[in-house]
């Protein structure tokens, strides 16, 4: 049977896995028309919302009102960070390609802009981002206000590019940010929104280019074995481990000058898997490995070759939630193992396989990988409808036990107290913080959490 990366990722029977009827989580409160995330994990009652046409209107928001802000983009974080019940600043409006730079091959765009959108708008002033995250539904400021990245050891997160920043902060000042007030640009660029309203940023690119992505069949322990030498030979390099099973898919991705070959997979592909699928999702945890396995094995090598940022991202249709760390690079395959063996001793009820990179490091305050010689990233998920809770109060101290920092968009329990050991800035940025917020505006609940405030 023909099965590719794509299609296991992409088929409706994961939609369909473990309470597919189940009402999504949510944060319940009455009154106002509500606001869901991405995942419909996270309900907010927001008392009014604003969507400012122009850098102007934002302005005059902030100096003639008063109470809560949380801005939002696409709402694709699993964190808590959007929800209020003051104002909710919708960046809906504040989108597009603004102004670039030729010669520097810099770009800047509106910070309600999606990242999806951005490839063909570079394309066409001759430039393309040197990488992507693996889905592209979140704006660009919702993406780097949260560290988010793509895959590879030598590729910084997406805010590791910013060039400069536009910040409108909570007082209603208008702040141009670049590496010259470098405390505040290595503060602004990973902020989780709390610094104020980013509205535009500018980015370092470079000229346009193909890849070529093939994945095949591995047994976990063998490509864990030589991930090292895999991540130094490929510009991309990641594995998606198969739960209950022996196996990981393993996805390279290189440079190519090939031409473009990236056909839609077949539906019968989908189906037939569907059908092996729901087979086994029948058995129980524990007997379920010889079905899994024997499913892998099926799964033949693929490649498709296409633009960078038709490779890099993904369209992802079937919902879900997700729990992300980084751990240190020398700490990243003792910790998944640990994680792989935990689900199976626990019998953990899961068939969402695991993800597991290596990015590099940079120098904002509060990058996962801020301070390190980079880091392995590794990603647990659950499909949306699922309560997704008990499996990750399960692997979450697993990564606590490996110094693992989490990414701030995808659900994790740290406060203040955790953050301030992981995180050698994270002091700095608080105090930051209060300078530009002195009133609080821009903090929520979680925010509030997070930086150990107290009403």
């Amino acid at each position: 049977m023909k099965m590719t990366r794509r299609t296991l990722l992409s088929t409706s029977v994961l939609a369909a896995l473990y309470g597919a009827t189940r009402p999504a989580l949510a944060l319940t409160n009455s009154g106002a028309t509500p606001w869901r995330n991405w995942s419909g994990g996270v309900v907010a009652h927001p008392i009014a919302r604003v969507s400012p046409a122009s850098e102007a209107e934002l302005v005059k928001f902030f100096s003639t009102s008063k109470g809560q802000v949380r801005p939002v983009g696409s709402g694709h974080s699993f964190t808590p960070l959007v929800p209020t019940d003051g104002h909710l600043v919708v960046l809906d409006q504040l989108t597009g390609l603004l102004t670039h730079d030729a010669t520097e091959l810099t770009a800047t765009f509106a910070a309600g802009t999606r990242l999806g959108d951005m490839g063909e708008a570079l394309t066409n002033i001759g430039q393309a981002m040197f990488n992507l995250p693996d889905i592209d539904r979140q704006t660009l400021a919702g993406a780097t206000a949260t560290g988010t990245h793509g895959t590879g050891i030598n590729f910084k997160s997406l805010s590791g590019y910013i060039t400069k920043i536009r910040l409108i902060t909570p007082t209603g000042e208008q702040l141009d940010i670049t590496p010259r007030e470098t405390e505040l640009f290595n503060a602004a660029r990973v902020s989780v929104g709390a610094l104020g309203v980013i509205t535009q940023i500018t980015l370092q690119n470079r000229t346009p280019y193909r890849l070529k992505q093939t994945s095949w069949i591995m047994k976990t322990d063998e490509v864990l074995g030589q991930f090292d030498e895999q991540a130094a030979k490929h510009r991309h390099f990641e594995i998606f481990p198969l739960t209950h099973s022996d196996y990981a898919i393993a996805l390279a991705t290189d440079e190519t000058d090939e031409p473009i070959n990236n056909p839609t997979a077949p539906p019968e592909e989908a189906a037939a898997f569907d059908n092996a699928m729901r087979g086994w999702m029948q058995v129980p945890p524990e007997q379920r490995k010889p079905l899994v396995n024997g499913l892998a094995e099926m799964i033949e090598p693929s490649s498709r070759v296409d633009v960078s940022h038709r490779i890099l991202a993904n369209v992802r249709n079937n919902r879900f939630n997700e729990m992300e760390y980084s751990v240190p690079l020398a700490a990243g395959a003792e910790c998944l193992e640990e994680v792989l063996r935990t689900i199976e001793q626990k019998r953990i009820d899961v068939v969402f396989p695991l993800e597991y990179r290596y990015v590099a490091a940079d120098d904002t305050w509060l990058s996962m990988s801020s301070g390190h010689e980079g880091h392995a990233a590794i990603s647990i998920h659950r499909i949306a409808t699922e309560d997704y809770r008990p499996y990750f109060d399960i692997i979450e101290p697993i990564f606590w036990k490996y110094q693992g920092r989490p990414h701030w968009g995808k659900v994790h329990s740290l406060g203040a107290k955790e953050l301030m050991e992981l995180y050698p800035e994270f002091g700095r940025f608080s105090e930051l913080r209060k300078e530009l917020d002195p009133e609080g505006r821009m903090l929520n609940d979680h925010l509030r959490k997070l930086f150990g405030v107290t009403l």
